[in-house]
């Protein structure tokens, strides 16, 4: 079963990585640079219908440069395979990503197998719940964009905790 969910999301990672690239090559002929910028723009302004946020209101899109989510969807969604709950739509800094790191979790360092190509200051990411609460609680937590949390984030956080970690 791990086998066949691994499969199956490497398979949508390198959909979506084809899909930039083919976006990307389109720029020969002129169009490449708009047709991308449009279709970041229309997703930017979507939001997951039926997904709350934690001020309950629609789930908003986190990022799409680089794309975020466990579905890498640009949504902090969830569901029954994400074992670690992507739920705290945060812009990443390099005091958090270093944290990340000494902690196990090597989010700086490029992965191409998987489409991943490392994160950077300033990025916007879909964190573990528990990660980040760890992270507040060492005091070293990246802030949040409310709008793009999804509401099972206060299963591991409060309001409050979160709110003092916004984007200002």
């Amino acid at each position: 079963m791990k086998i066949l969910i691994t499969t199956s999301l490497l398979l949508i990672s390198n959909y979506l990585i084809a899909q930039n690239k083919t976006l990307a090559n389109k720029s020969k002929a002129g169009c490449g640079p708009v047709a991308e910028t449009n279709l970041k723009k229309k997703m930017e302004n979507q939001t997951k219908k039926n997904e709350k946020n934690v001020l309950g209101t629609e789930l908003q899109i986190a990022g799409t440069s680089p794309i975020t989510g466990f579905y890498r969807d640009g949504f902090c969604s969830t569901g029954t395979s994400d074992r670690g709950i992507h739920v705290v739509a945060a812009v990443v800094t390099d005091e958090f990503l270093q944290y990340s790191k000494a902690r196990g979790n090597d989010l700086i360092t490029p992965y191409p197998a998987y489409g991943f190509t490392g994160l950077k200051a300033g990025d916007k990411w879909c964190l573990c719940a528990a990660r980040w609460k760890e992270a507040y609680d060492a005091g070293v937590a990246p802030p949040v964009v409310l709008e793009a949390t999804h509401e099972k984030a206060l299963e591991y956080a409060t309001l409050e905790e979160l709110k003092g970690e916004k984007i200002k």
